[in-house]
């Protein structure tokens, strides 16, 4: 999300993690509040706005994600659970065999007695000795009777407190669901209560904000070294932009639209190199690199909630799911709030020749069509 959130008009300066800071939290205006305020001060609403929508998204993935194992988690206790109650009663059928073998034989002569009274003894011994196995058989079964009672209960209290944490975590994947469309609907309101020519003062602020932003950092010479990808990093990568015109939906994973993370992981899922699925993940456990060494392929993660997640894609652009209303496309790398970047191959071996992917003619910044494009809230997939 949000090629065009959360960066400050007037500064744009967003130097090697340079973070900006948030508008105070509030309710969006009211229609017709917005004409009496400058572009700047609307911009920083709105950025905030969405800010909070990308938080609740990332919030909502992740909650989706730990959903989709629980439910793995409880599909699988429930496979164990089905095999031990089939062994369980196979074992109380061999159980009640041999206590219908044992109640048929109860008045019959022991095997000490038959041994004395028996014509050839070592006859009877063998009979002994099977009499012994046939004992410790049943020792066993009741062993195993016993057994798999206590395996049984134990996956039963297992499968329900698995199931348990399902029903909540379902609970609050709605309750985050809802937490995004509340947030969207605010960005519909403030944008619903603005003029055509403020909308387009918006375009032009975040453009001007968005250059003089990246002319810094180019000029820092951060991001002067050149480094050819992996080849697990030019897979993902040229997956990316394969993806580019495409919209951005909040909560998808392709193949019609992406979210910033579901565009990332899925990018790296084709690569061959599953990555955790959201940006905050990402960020958290991924290895760090520092953004004077990136290659084509890594993370760029913006904000300091690690909101916001693209592909860079070199020459100090990146491939980036922005926001709703919008499509993907290649940016800035300065056009969000820089926290840092990460690596999912840190121990790949850099390609001898690269080619970079050719761009189609979508993929330039400010293809989409601004603010006043802001698609309505749609279902997460």
């Amino acid at each position: 999300m949000s090629g065009r959130l959360l960066r400050l008009v007037c500064t744009g300066a967003v130097a090697v993690g340079a973070l900006l800071p948030s508008a105070p939290a509030g309710a969006a205006p009211e229609p017709g509040q917005g004409s009496e305020r400058s572009a700047a001060s609307l911009l920083t609403d709105l950025q905030r706005l969405y800010r909070d929508a990308e938080r609740a998204t990332e919030a909502y993935n992740g909650t989706a994600e730990k959903l989709k194992e629980q439910r793995a988690e409880v599909a699988r206790l429930d496979a164990r659970l089905a095999r031990a109650r089939l062994s369980l009663e196979d074992s109380r059928g061999a159980a009640g065999r041999l206590a219908r073998q044992q109640y048929q034989s109860a008045d019959e002569i022991s095997p000490y007695v038959r041994l004395l009274l028996a014509r050839d003894p070592q006859h009877a011994l063998d009979q002994g000795h099977l009499i012994g196995q046939l004992s410790l058989e049943r020792a066993a079964t009741v062993r195993r009777v016993a057994g798999g009672e206590k395996r049984a209960d134990a996956l039963a209290r297992a499968a329900r407190k698995a199931l348990d944490g399902q029903l909540a975590l379902a609970a609050r994947q709605k309750k985050e669901q809802d937490e995004v469309r509340e947030r969207l609907d605010d960005v519909q309101r403030l944008l619903a209560s603005l003029t055509a020519d403020q909308i387009a003062g918006l375009d032009r602020a975040e453009r001007s904000g968005t250059a003089a932003a990246q002319k810094k950092i180019m000029a820092s010479g951060a991001l002067s070294s050149v480094r050819p990808p992996t080849r697990e990093g030019e897979e993902a990568l040229r997956y990316a932009v394969e993806q580019i015109g495409k919209p951005y939906e909040w909560g998808a994973e392709g193949p019609k639209a992406y979210d910033c993370s579901g565009l990332t992981s899925q990018a790296w899922e084709r690569a061959g190199r599953p990555i955790p699925r959201t940006s905050q993940e990402q960020w958290a456990e991924l290895p760090r690199v520092p953004l004077d060494e990136l290659r084509p392929g890594d993370l760029v993660v913006y904000f300091p909630e690690a909101t916001h997640v693209a592909l860079y894609l070199g020459d100090g652009m990146v491939v980036q799911a922005p926001r709703p209303g919008a499509r993907i496309k290649v940016s800035p790398i300065a056009a969000n709030p820089l926290l840092g970047a990460v690596r999912p191959d840190p121990g790949g071996e850099p390609l001898r020749h690269y080619a970079p992917p050719k761009l189609p003619e979508e993929a330039a910044e400010g293809s989409d069509e601004g603010y006043a494009s802001a698609a309505p809230v749609t279902e997460a997939r």
